[in-house]
């Protein structure tokens, strides 16, 4: 997640850092975008207390006001030659590689993925990926999302076949008993048209479990009723579901929909890479329901590694420039764009504003995670995690907590 997004033609000119504490230093050239509405000189980091505050007596709210916050990735299957979908005894190193080496594309929390695997690896992954704060060691983990195996066989996408599960009987005892203890679990991806799923939709929001809609061929009919029972989130909206049909949209048609219930917010992830979705498709999503448009990146353990075979869980993937397949075959199987190449190709493709680009990546998944009065703001009380970037948002330093964790070498003193 980008929790705090700030940006400065010069970073050294807009923050003085004192041990854990970053205020605001005169420069006309700074901005700061949130949803908190204050005046980018008005935001500084009390110590310790991790909090942003804001001289109101100065600075009053003003909703035009330049302000914003910065990043956490609810998708990311691993990144850098680690697959989070690997059952080893050290999975911990490998969350620990990926959570340091993405704090350079100024993300401070993230959601790490399993793809579909057999039950005995979500019982060994599991337990050792626990819920951690960020730091100087790396982003924060905000909880794991399990993305199948309750998926649709026809939009299975890159995961494998032979591991898909459908729900049995006693769907939620199924659930338990295919991934284990749920302890460390944020967010569960699943399809709607599946038998049973409502109970376990039910069961899992129940517990505080965001439920997301992906990988199916569910009609609108099922979509609404999933988020009537519970669900919250729609996995990369327009990839791995039926496409949009003007006699019934599918779950596509939850953006507009008038049957969710009243006050409900559906948010949806959009793979912003320049492969997965046209930009034509960008902008009919966030112009038809900006406020529920989460940046993901849909990251692979690929990323940053260059051409050649790879792994994703129990599949073999082959990258080749930007794009990557299912070895032998055309199936897209994930990105390996970061997310600040995400939201630069967002904003270009919709023409929004940086406010609303950031926003899409930091308060959005904050709120979709229920973590709104702690990331994704600069409002009082929020977990001082910021980026600064520069003019073409480029990141050029990375906070956690309000201390300095990653800079650019060309942004040091």
């Amino acid at each position: 997640m980008w929790s705090v997004v700030t940006w400065a033609r010069s970073p050294r000119d807009s923050l003085a850092v004192e041990s854990h504490v970053v205020r605001p230093v005169p420069a006309s050239d700074c901005q700061c975008t949130g949803n908190c509405g204050l005046s980018p000189k008005a935001c500084w980091v009390r110590h310790s207390s991790e909090c942003v505050a804001a001289n109101l007596q100065r600075w009053p709210r003003c909703a035009s006001s330049p302000t914003a916050a910065s990043c956490a990735a609810a998708r990311c299957s691993g990144g850098f030659g680690v697959d989070f979908s690997r059952a080893t005894e050290d999975v911990g190193s490998g969350i620990a590689l990926v959570a340091q080496r993405i704090l350079s594309h100024g993300v401070t929390s993230f959601c790490p993925t399993l793809v579909t695997s057999p039950p005995e690896v979500y019982h060994k992954v599991l337990p050792q990926i626990p819920v951690k704060s960020g730091g100087p060691h790396g982003a924060g983990v905000l909880g794991v999302h399990l993305e199948g195996p309750f998926i649709s066989r026809e939009k299975r996408g890159a995961h494998p076949e032979a591991y898909l599960r459908s729900f049995e009987a006693n769907a939620f005892h199924d659930v338990l008993a295919t991934y284990g203890s749920l302890d460390n679990v944020r967010i569960v991806t699943l399809a709607p048209e599946l038998d049973r799923s409502l109970e376990v939709i039910q069961a899992l929001a129940a517990q505080g479990i965001c439920v997301s809609l992906g990988h199916s061929v569910a009609d609108l009919a099922a979509a609404e009723e999933a988020v009537q029972n519970g669900a919250t989130f729609i996995t990369h909206l327009f990839n791995a579901m039926l496409p949009f049909h003007h006699r019934d949209p599918g779950i596509v048609g939850l953006l507009t929909s008038d049957q969710l219930p009243p006050g409900h917010c559906i948010f949806y992830g959009m793979i912003a890479d320049g492969i997965h979705t046209n930009p034509a498709a960008l902008r009919i999503a966030h112009r038809a329901h900006p406020q529920g448009l989460v940046l993901v990146t849909d990251a692979v353990p690929a990323l940053g590694l260059g051409n050649g075979r790879h792994t994703l869980g129990q599949q073999e993937v082959e990258v080749d420039g930007l794009i990557a397949h299912i070895a032998g075959t055309k199936t897209l199987c994930g990105s390996i764009a970061p997310m600040d190449v995400c939201i630069r190709h967002f904003l270009q493709a919709t023409g929004c504003s940086v406010e609303s680009a950031l926003e899409a990546a930091s308060l959005h998944p904050a709120q979709l995670l229920g973590l709104e009065k702690t990331k994704g703001n600069l409002d009082f009380g929020a977990d001082a995690d910021f980026v600064v970037l520069d003019d073409s948002l480029h990141v050029q330093a990375t906070y956690i907590s309000g201390e300095l964790v990653w800079q650019a070498e060309e942004a040091g003193p």
